[in-house]
């Protein structure tokens, strides 16, 4: 079978294509053929060593995919041969067979593409989990993304309008800000054209009560400073490339609170709050009401392009290679 590989830390132009026997499932482990592997904005800091989490090389990239069961290992029920899934890896999934435990997969609704499906647990995951355990995000409370466009930012949006909240999406340009639109944000902000905190004053005089932050970097310290009395500051992520490091008096000043969001680790520790989550999300696919945006898929043999448009933030939607 066919692999992407990462045999040393480094750009994505220095992964390659091998091929490798093929895995066969253990005790309780299904195999997957993969149709679609969806990438992330970590994907682009596993590959050079500068994440948190750091596999034993080589290794293929990629956390969640989608495909078809292609076999059953011992003492497996509950499946069969021929089903559509999506799962969750943490990393591996950009291979043309994955074997996961049977626990770890979960149908795709009909109306769902494998592409589409591939992309839900780490973006809709995290956001579900964001806004909700950590949020603690309520209906009509005002919200903004800071990245909206992007994977994890058009996912917060989505979730975010679903709770009910008022949604501003700040992105880089006006054909981020209407995409972000297109899956429920009532607002946008331009930080490209606009000042950030002007910009948010402007549209929530009395600050917000929850903050989606997807970028850090320069907006960081501006956006914190735009956080109401008792907000909820979410960081997600670091797209912008630097970690901030904020002027901690702001919390003290506004009696807000700065809190992480981390959901490989939330999986871990507490299943039964993640299967909740993802029960609720698969309802919302089913129902049609979560547009799980596919921006562009690539070959395993183009994963540089793939990683590109994730690295310079032009991507629109998720980025997934088609094994």
């Amino acid at each position: 079978m066919k692999a992407l590989l990462c045999e040393a830390h480094g750009p994505a132009e220095t992964l390659v294509v091998r091929d490798l026997p093929q895995p066969k499932p253990g005790p309780g482990e299904i195999a997957i053929k993969v149709t679609a592997a969806a990438l992330n904005f970590f994907d682009t800091l596993v590959i050079q060593g500068r994440y948190q989490v750091k596999p034993a090389l080589p290794f293929s990239p990629s956390a969640e995919c989608a495909g078809i069961v292609s076999a059953l290992g011992e003492g497996v029920t509950g499946w069969r041969v021929g089903e559509r899934v999506a799962a969750w890896l943490g990393h591996g999934a950009a291979r043309e067979i994955v074997v996961v435990p049977s626990e770890a997969a979960i149908r795709i609704p009909d109306r769902l593409s494998d592409q589409q499906a591939a992309g839900l647990f780490v973006t809709y995951g995290t956001a579900m989990h964001g806004l909700i355990q950590r949020g603690e995000l309520k209906a009509d409370e005002t919200l903004a993304v800071l990245g909206a466009a992007g994977g994890a930012g058009l996912a917060a949006v989505e979730i975010g309008a679903l709770l009910g909240a008022r949604v501003i999406a700040c992105a880089s340009s006006p054909e981020k800000l209407a995409l972000a639109r297109e899956h429920g944000a009532q607002e946008g902000l331009d930080y490209a054209a606009d000042d950030l905190r002007l910009g948010l004053r402007r549209l929530a005089p009395d600050g917000l009560a929850v903050l989606y932050d997807t970028v850090g970097g320069d907006l960081a310290e501006p956006a914190l400073r735009s956080m109401g009395w008792g907000g909820r500051y979410l960081v997600v992520g670091f797209a912008g490339g630097a970690i901030p490091r904020p002027p901690l008096n702001l919390l003290l000043l506004k009696g807000c609170d700065l809190r992480g969001v981390f959901w490989g680790d939330f999986v871990r520790r507490e299943p039964q709050a993640h299967r909740s989550n993802m029960e609720r999300l698969l309802g919302w696919a089913a129902e049609g009401r979560i547009r799980a945006h596919v921006h562009a898929a690539f070959p395993l043999e183009r994963a540089a392009e793939a990683f590109a448009l994730i690295a310079e933030r032009k991507a629109q939607g998720k980025i997934v290679l088609t094994p």
